[in-house]
């Protein structure tokens, strides 16, 4: 009887337990990373005027306990020719000239991300300082493309502590804060 009292007890405990943990709200709220979504949304449509479909779908993000956040974005850094009945492969020339322009923006995204990495930085409070923000921009692509090259992501990653550091001080070499990643 002792033992089984005993038993009941602890499963009573251990489950009082994983409630608690299950009831405690997550260290960065899913309000706040839906914000940042639509910031770094607004930041990636607006990169070149000539290309009004520059992201394909929204960003997404998720908050790992321990580690950071991580936000994605599939970007289409140049519009493609139309395709259609009439013209319904790219020529040569087109391909061609397409890629051209996107390897010409390749370093400009680089660029938008890393800014958008400090910039993001700063909106989420709620982030520990030890933890890492990464921001992973992934290049969207035709079936036709020529990817010669180019990367298929770009990823920029950062301490939190260390990226507000650099903002507040204006420091304009990123290289020992911001790692870049390209694949």
């Amino acid at each position: 009887m002792k033992r089984l009292l005993l038993a009941s007890l602890l499963f009573s405990t251990a489950a009082s337990v994983l409630l608690q943990a299950a009831a405690d709200p997550p260290r960065v709220s899913r309000t706040t990373l839906i914000g940042t979504e639509e910031n770094l949304d607004s930041r990636f449509r607006q990169l070149y005027n000539d290309n009004p479909y520059a992201l394909p779908g929204p960003t997404r993000g998720v908050y790992l306990e321990g580690y950071g956040v991580v936000f994605t974005a599939e970007v289409n850094l140049v519009n493609g020719p139309a395709i259609h009945m009439f013209h319904p492969t790219a020529t040569p020339e087109e391909i061609t000239a397409h890629h051209a322009a996107k390897l010409k923006r390749v370093p400009d995204f680089r660029k938008t991300l890393q800014t958008a990495l400090m910039n993001t930085a700063s909106t989420l409070d709620s982030v520990p300082d030890d933890e890492q923000i990464v921001l992973v921009g992934m290049l969207a692509k035709y079936p036709w493309e020529d990817l010669t090259g180019l990367p298929r992501q770009i990823l920029v990653q950062g301490q939190k502590k260390k990226l507000l550091e650099a903002k507040k001080s204006g420091k304009t070499d990123l290289t020992d804060i911001i790692k870049v990643v390209e694949n």
